[in-house]
């Protein structure tokens, strides 16, 4: 059997790596903008970049415990964990896409001549791309809290002690399967049996 001792503390681990990517990258973002100043669409396309690999990144994660088959790791909690930060990792990619459409359209407009349209126009572009921006910041500190709890609460606890709890005692949050008792053997069976002799 496989010595899966370590693969507990392993998935905590790629759990709080991934949630530090979301931080670093939730961090540039509130540093690329202000009250009074938006990020170029550069800046703004490096993000939608890192965002949409860090989103293929967790659901690679999926991907890959979903289509593991080893019977002595139970992926479940792990998977949880990756599928339930993908409801506000959806959340910030749909607000900073949001946000990078009007980002477009006030670059496109930004040599227009002046007028009182158009002035209105680039103002309410400027305040709804704020307001996504403070969106997506928002839903992206959402999935590193999520990321970080989930890991926390992964049971680290070693399958050889694991083996000799009772099922009551055993954490609904650990990684390991529950070893599989053997069937108690039965009376031996022959395959072929002769038929009885009459006598005459």
């Amino acid at each position: 059997m496989t010595d899966h001792t370590c693969r507990a503390g392993l998935e905590k681990d790629e759990l709080y790596a991934l949630a530090r990517e979301f931080e670093m990258l939730r961090s540039d973002i509130v540093r690329s903008y202000t009250q009074t100043s938006l990020p170029d669409l550069a800046a703004a396309s490096r993000h939608l970049r890192a965002l949409t690999g860090l989103v293929k990144d967790l659901s690679d994660e999926v991907l890959v415990r979903a289509t593991d088959s080893d019977p002595g790791l139970d992926f479940g909690p792990v998977i949880a964990a990756y599928t339930d930060a993908s409801a506000p990792v959806g959340r910030a990619m749909n607000n900073y896409n949001e946000a990078f459409e009007q980002l477009g359209f006030l670059r496109r407009y930004a040599e227009a001549p002046a007028s009182a349209y158009r002035r209105e126009a680039r103002q309410d572009a400027f305040d709804v791309a704020q307001d996504r921006l403070d969106l997506t910041v928002d839903a992206l500190q959402e999935t590193v809290v999520t990321l970080r709890r989930a890991a926390d609460r992964i049971d680290g606890t070693p399958p050889r002690v694991l083996a000799t709890l009772s099922r009551s005692a055993w954490p609904t949050n650990s990684i390991y399967r529950l070893p599989v008792k053997p069937p108690a053997p039965g009376p031996v069976r022959l395959a072929y049996s002769p038929a009885p002799r009459h006598g005459r």
